[in-house]
């Protein structure tokens, strides 16, 4: 459709633009069908063979963020006087 006639459609609501997303899939050069498990960490036993150098290693990731440490607690005291301190402000 021309420019002029498909806004003038678009004004009336008469025409609804669809953008349609094709992929096209295809096998790589590293497909496989069966999942190769990647090792986690280095041992002993696999310097003291040498099969390390052998075995694909997963990489590591340096910008990961660890786990925060589970601690810090109020007193047992504190908190009830907290507790206290909301029920006299609630009282006015």
């Amino acid at each position: 459709l021309p420019e002029r006639e498909r806004t003038e459609l678009k004004r009336r609501k008469l025409l609804l633009e669809v953008t349609l997303k094709s992929y096209w899939i295809r096998k790589g050069s590293a497909f496989s069908t069966a999942v190769a498990r990647q090792e986690t960490e280095l041992t002993p036993e696999m310097i003291a063979t040498g099969s390390w150098r052998q075995l694909p290693f997963k990489p590591y990731n340096f910008s990961a963020l660890g786990l925060p440490p589970a601690c810090g607690h109020l007193h047992p005291l504190l908190k009830v006087r907290s507790q206290l301190r909301q029920i006299f402000l609630e009282m006015g």
